[in-house]
């Protein structure tokens, strides 16, 4: 039996980060917490299907254009991120991560369904310390029912 190879201190704390950050931008889309992500992807390019977007004010304002928000002050979904492999350069202080996304939706007249399936891609970087998104491509590839999640004429991402 080969023992396997554990990838130095550092390494594995900075995939644990960059993993969390991954996770806390779902938990904030989920939550309805569009000034949240304004503040996590404020050193980030976001780029879905529609033009690239950047800065915190402008990230907060396309989340809170594009999507419908309910009473309770969520979008009533349920991201769950998948297939997560994360490649970090310690030297340089970058990280990139490729994932799979599968977005889920309820609503009392509309069962639990998943509404869309992508891949994301993305971009890191250590700065004071800390690391940061520097890129998120969403690439939507399967399309369901999102008439109940994005605003009439936004952009599907």
């Amino acid at each position: 039996m080969s023992t396997p190879v554990q990838p130095p201190a550092g390494t594995a704390s900075s995939h644990r980060a960059v993993e969390n950050l991954i996770a806390r931008y779902a938990e904030l889309v989920d939550d309805g917490d569009f000034a949240g992500l304004g503040h996590l992807l404020a050193d980030a390019v976001f780029t879905g299907s529609g033009p690239s977007v950047s800065g915190r004010e402008a990230l907060e304002r396309m989340f809170r254009d594009t999507l419908i928000v309910y009473a309770d002050g969520t979008p009533r979904t349920q991201h769950v991120t998948t297939n997560l492999a994360v490649e970090v350069d310690e030297e340089a202080g970058t990280a990139a991560a490729r994932s799979y996304v599968t977005v889920f939706q309820a609503l009392p007249e509309l069962p639990l369904q998943a509404i869309a399936c992508g891949r994301y891609h993305d971009r890191f970087e250590r700065r004071a310390g800390q690391w940061r998104f520097t890129e998120r491509r969403v690439r939507i590839t399967l399309v369901g029912d999102v008439s109940h999640h994005l605003r009439r004429g936004a952009a599907r991402d």
